[in-house]
């Protein structure tokens, strides 16, 4: 499979300035984060992936946008590879916000508050981890599948710091 750390978000622009928590809930990609989304297009757009899951934060659903467009998927909502929860932007938008705002998109099975809570023990986001990786072992098209994250979420899967717009292909 191929894991992507979403782009740069508002949240992830300030605290780079300000090293604080800039109390911004589900947070969007900043100006660079919407450049770097449309950039991932050259730079993926020719592999061979047949789907893509993304976690449920604006900012993961707006970097899997512009390639879902170009390829002609529909990107599947995959709770369980959200962000840990720690910081404002781990606080999600509710289902009827994020259909409104992507009604092309199958948010049904998500709860009215899907994200996790402050602060997400280790221990509980490894086991999503885990799930996440049991449940892709098991699917067929798992080497064609992109995987739209976050820094936690992917550092507890491959165990290492990516960046925003960071992809890289990960052996099952």
């Amino acid at each position: 499979m191929i894991i992507l750390r979403h782009c740069e978000s508002e949240f992830n622009r300030l605290y780079t300035q300000t090293g604080r928590d800039p109390n911004l809930a589900d947070p969007a990609l900043s100006a660079a984060g919407q450049a770097q989304a449309q950039n991932l297009v050259s730079q993926l757009a020719g592999l061979p992936i047949t789907r893509i899951v993304v976690s449920p934060f604006t900012r993961a659903l707006q970097t899997a946008a512009p390639l879902a467009r170009v390829l002609n998927l529909t990107p599947q909502i995959t709770p369980v590879i959200r962000e840990r929860g720690l910081y404002s932007c781990d606080e999600g938008s509710c289902p009827t916000t994020l259909q409104a705002a992507w009604p092309q998109l199958d948010f049904s099975a998500l709860s009215q508050r899907w994200w996790s809570e402050q602060p997400e023990p280790d221990h509980h986001m490894q086991h999503r981890v885990q799930t996440f990786l049991a449940s892709m072992r098991q699917s067929p098209d798992s080497g064609q599948t992109l995987v739209v994250s976050h820094w936690w979420f992917l550092l507890g899967l491959c165990g290492d710091s990516l960046e925003n717009g960071e992809w890289r292909h990960y052996p099952l």
